[in-house]
């Protein structure tokens, strides 16, 4: 299966992020290494997406974004040449459950942690400040992106509620603009380009970021059974 990528680097630490599959995605110390986690990744997105999984992947790099951000901290600011294509409600539909769903099975996640302040991760600081390091704090960032992203493209927001609801409260105002479908190129925070299709590619993205590293915490201190995979990571 031919799989297309975005590469976003600073020279060496990469991010990979597959076109077909909106928000899988791979970090390495350089593209090689990011390449070769990719079919572990797309196996486990599939898995979470309940879909087959193809026998083979051929890795094609259709567009190349050098940076000059804390790529190896997940610092991001790349738009896809097809994220400013125009949305029709089906496919919006279909993104938008997509988006839904994650927030769910991180909200599920972060639930089945039994010790929500407990953490056996080394502190580190990266671009927006100390690493969050307990389920509680990476739960509390990865919901709390919520106004910001929305308010990246003009719709009001909130992080009020649980991940699920204010997610879902966000794309009931969206809805409410009648040209949302549009996906207009909007210039945000810092110079930043945004559309509607990259607020669901980032909302999936994030959501695989800190669920794969609350996962991973939370395993060493209680174990792979004592935990909820809703991601099949």
């Amino acid at each position: 299966m031919r799989v297309h990528c975005v590469w976003e680097h600073n020279g060496e630490d990469t991010l990979l992020y597959t076109i077909e599959f909106v928000g899988a995605y791979t970090r390495g110390e350089n593209l090689k290494t990011a390449i070769e986690k990719m079919p572990q990744e797309i196996g486990s997105y599939l898995n979470w997406r309940d879909e087959n999984v193809p026998d083979c992947f051929d890795i094609i790099i259709a567009q190349e974004k050098k940076s000059n951000l804390t790529i190896k901290d997940a610092d991001s600011d790349v738009l896809f040449e097809s994220e400013k294509q125009p949305l029709n409600i089906v496919e919006y539909k279909t993104l938008k459950a997509l988006a839904l769903k994650s927030a769910k099975n991180f909200l599920s996640l972060y639930q089945s942690i039994p010790d929500k302040n407990i953490s056996v991760a080394p502190a580190r600081k990266t671009f927006y400040g100390q690493t969050p390091r307990s389920a509680n704090e990476m739960y509390e960032h990865t919901k709390n992106v919520n106004a910001y992203y929305f308010a990246e493209i003009g719709v009001e927001a909130d992080n009020v509620g649980d991940i699920f609801e204010c997610r879902n409260r966000g794309f009931e105002r969206l809805e409410k603009k009648s040209d949302f479908l549009k996906n207009s190129v909007i210039e945000g925070s810092y110079g930043e380009l945004w559309t509607l299709r990259k607020v669901l590619r980032r909302f999936i993205w994030h959501d695989r970021i800190h669920a794969r590293a609350m996962y991973r915490m939370a395993t060493k201190v209680y174990g792979d059974n004592k935990v909820e995979n809703p991601f099949y990571f």
